[in-house]
């Protein structure tokens, strides 16, 4: 017999010694057999739906409007759904899983040793006697509560697509209305004042919906050529939400001090961002990355004003997408 031949006959006893060694401490428990408690199985599996179902509920009441006190609501069934699966992970320690507690150093690393915890882990489960069921209210549990941590990302934007942020109410022929929805006519637009008004018919809180108005000396008009015929009378409107962080419009400078303000300009209050609105709403200061969109000015027979088409770009913040989608936005 050669003395590979040796060796591979040796490693094979050995092998079947440590099996014979490993069976033999499998007949002899680690554990201590548990006594099997189906009551507590079942209420573990009961508070693993009641928090699937308070989980559900924070997911159906986040994304329906209208609902009464719904910050409250959301608040107590995702506390609901937390306090329920605690309270599943608490009676699953105590009552269904058998527990053993060894007292002594930490020793080292041995596979002898690793094979005693494995059969610990396996003991430990052998009293439960509804394990599928479990399973599967686990399951259900853990689904419900990832459904509930993912909704209140789509409160960061579309879920699917963000072409809704580029719509607008804005269509040619469509009336500017106050706040009170009664038409704003040319007339009532006064050199060195600032008006807000908003597209006829459509909600005033919509992204694209509110506008600036301002009247400037036609003289003083410095718009891209293709915009020639978007102030009538000298009349400008531009998107009231700035460019910046989605705050309002809401300050017209006047040139009280010309020395060092030359020129009307459009105000945000929140970080300052300055806009020119005789040069098309360009950036005159401020973090602003991209100009105020305008919308084209028509005046009718009765003297309303009315929107000639839609904006000259995405009104709105600036994000990442609004360059991809400037080629489709085009005015109508």
């Amino acid at each position: 017999m050669s003395r590979f031949t040796k060796f591979v006959v040796a490693l094979g006893a050995l092998r079947g010694l440590r099996k014979e060694a490993r069976e033999q401490r499998r007949q002899e428990r680690i554990v201590e057999p548990g006594q099997p408690r189906p009551r507590s199985e079942l209420v573990v599996v009961g508070l693993l739906l009641a928090c699937a179902f308070f989980a559900v509920a924070f997911v159906v009441i986040y994304a329906v409007d209208g609902i009464a006190s719904k910050t409250q609501f959301e608040g107590l069934t995702l506390g609901g759904a937390f306090l329920f699966l605690s309270a599943a992970f608490i009676v699953t320690a105590r009552r269904v899983v058998a527990s053993e507690e060894i007292e002594e150093d930490y020793p080292e690393p041995h596979p002898e040793e690793q094979e005693q915890v494995d059969q610990i882990v396996a003991e430990s489960g052998t009293p439960i006697t509804r394990k599928k069921l479990l399973g599967g209210a686990a399951a259900v549990a853990g689904g419900a509560m990832g459904a509930a941590l993912i909704a209140p990302a789509a409160g960061l934007g579309p879920a699917l697509s963000s072409h809704v942020l580029l719509e607008t109410p804005w269509r040619r022929g469509r009336r500017v209305v106050r706040e009170d929805n009664v038409p704003m006519k040319a007339s009532d637009i006064e050199q060195g004042s600032f008006y807000t008004g908003f597209a006829e018919g459509a909600p005033h809180d919509l992204l694209g919906a509110p506008l600036v108005i301002v009247r400037l000396d036609p003289g003083e008009l410095k718009l891209p050529p293709e915009r020639a015929d978007w102030a009538p009378q000298g009349i400008v409107a531009y998107s009231k939400v700035c460019t910046h962080a989605g705050c309002a419009i809401a300050l017209y400078r006047k040139p009280t001090f010309p020395q060092v303000e030359d020129k009307p300009a459009l105000v945000c209050p929140c970080h300052y961002s300055t806009f020119d609105p005789a040069s098309g709403g360009t950036v005159l200061f401020g973090p602003a990355g991209r100009d105020l969109p305008q919308l084209p000015l028509l005046i009718d027979r009765k003297g309303e004003l009315r929107a000639a088409g839609n904006y000259s770009g995405p009104p709105g913040p600036s994000w990442w997408g609004v360059r991809l989608w400037k080629a489709r936005f085009t005015p109508r």
